[in-house]
């Protein structure tokens, strides 16, 4: 490189994850840290509180090379942006959730506002030789706002979440607007190849870009790179704490309470997209269909709250509750609970714990961008005994993890059950080397690596 000093790179996201006092972070917050710790920047994004009114300058706060930038939201266009269009429209829509998708056209307007108030507070922080990295489906319009106030650093934008095909994106008012923001990006990247032919078949449809003979696409006069670019976890660091913690009081009291019985184990967010009523359906149906399960199994599922003021995610709590109850009382035994549910949120070094020592990793979302659970829980198990992963073979993480884990359609409640049946009889030999495949995967494609591609892609 001869000496070039790294120009800054500037992370947008709608949350910052600030600093911590040491805590450890997770998911996301590994690789734009590692990132930004390589050439220096900034973190940007909302700091948790909101405002009346016009926000004030953003408060800056620096730990070494990295500022990390926050700034207050209008209580009244919060609820729109958030709540309304974020969480009402975009996140059903993009995971094929059109029941329970809504639109509102003032929703839509705060979420313009929003983007927009955005671009106004960055703008003055960023530097001639900065490159600026866009998070998720908060900020599409980012990139556009930015080139209107006189931006023409590099912008790239990468989406964690799925990208749906035309059929689904048209049904919400302002499709066409949403994907010309996006070609105002250098860079558009998505969690697996289907992502980026939805993306581009969107463009198709509305007359807006082609990809050319070198892969490169052209829209309204620019040239973008669009690619997939699947996000991993910290394989070095999920293996050390679930090392760590297998030791700890709560992980030896919970594999002194399970026994010589198999621990099947899920970990999601309170969401309707994660599949949660049909897991317990399918836990359900292998209860029903194999009795010889009956006491030989315990299924625990972790299940953190998450946008409680939205009435979709309530309605779920309840019929968790309800279901996991009902499964119970049916055939749990004075000395076995075939559902321990818990509702609340855990440390992350403790659920690498208890992946540790589960027998069954149960990930089976109804559509889902990667899903990284899966591949921690991958990452946390012992190669000389490792556990296996049932997988919905509509979460990305399926494309990478084909040949380890078992695929199923979460759908399927039989299916599901008799995949059940078959990772708890699965012999020692291939449970071994169906993680080791997986782990030659997760290892090439760690977090470490998704961030140097994408940044890299940008050019840095």
């Amino acid at each position: 490189m001869g000496g070039r000093v790294l120009s800054r790179l500037i992370a947008v996201s709608n949350r910052v994850a600030a600093p911590s006092g040491g805590k450890s972070a997770g998911g996301l917050a590994v690789g734009i840290l590692a990132a930004l710790r390589q050439s220096g920047g900034l973190w940007f994004g909302w700091g948790g509180k909101t405002c009346r009114g016009e926000p004030a300058e953003p408060s800056i706060e620096r730990r070494g090379n990295i500022g990390f930038a926050t700034i207050d939201i209008d209580a009244a266009e919060f609820d729109g942006y958030y709540n309304g269009y974020c969480n009402g429209s975009l996140w059903p829509l993009f995971h094929h959730m059109l029941g329970i998708f809504a639109y509102d056209r003032a929703h839509e307007v705060a979420y313009q506002r929003v983007n927009q108030v955005f671009a106004r507070k960055l703008r003055p922080l960023l530097e001639a030789e900065d490159r600026i990295w866009v998070h998720d489906y908060h900020l599409i319009p980012l990139a556009q706002e930015l080139r209107q106030a006189g931006v023409t650093q590099p912008i790239g934008f990468f989406l964690h979440v799925p990208f749906p095909g035309f059929d689904v994106l048209r049904t919400l008012p302002g499709h066409r607007a949403l994907l010309h923001a996006l070609v105002h990006y250098d860079v558009v990247g998505f969690q697996t190849r289907q992502d980026c032919e939805n993306f581009l078949g969107g463009l198709r449809a509305v007359g807006l870009g082609e990809r050319g003979p070198d892969g490169s696409v052209t829209a309204l006069g620019r040239r973008l790179r669009v690619e997939a670019f699947p996000i991993g976890v910290d394989v070095v660091e999920a293996e050390e704490q679930a090392m760590a913690s297998v030791q700890s009081v709560a992980v030896q009291r919970l594999a002194r309470d399970i026994g010589s019985r198999e621990l099947v184990i899920g970990v999601d967010r309170l969401d309707y997209s994660k599949g949660l009523p049909e897991r317990f359906q399918a836990f359900e149906t292998l209860l029903e269909r194999h009795p010889a399960s009956h006491r030989q199994l315990v299924f625990l599922q972790v299940a953190s709250p998450t946008r409680s003021g939205v009435r979709a995610y309530q309605e779920i709590r309840h019929q968790l509750e309800r279901s996991a109850g009902h499964i119970n009382g049916r055939f749990a035994e004075p000395d076995w609970t075939p559902i321990r549910y818990i509702n609340r949120g855990m440390s992350r070094k403790m659920l690498m714990g208890y992946f540790r020592v589960a027998r069954i990793g149960l990930v089976t979302p109804l559509r889902d961008g990667m899903n990284l659970v899966a591949k921690e829980f991958v990452a946390a198990q012992d190669p000389a005994d490792p556990g296996v992963l049932v997988l919905s073979e509509l979460a990305g993480a399926a494309v990478e993890l084909a040949d380890g884990a078992l695929l199923v359609n979460p759908y399927d409640r039989v299916g599901v059950a008799d995949a059940l049946l078959r990772a708890a009889e699965l012999p020692l030999a291939e449970r071994q080397a169906r993680h080791s495949s997986m782990m030659r995967v997760l290892r090439g494609n760690d977090i470490h690596a998704w961030r140097n591609r994408f940044v890299e892609a940008l050019g840095g």
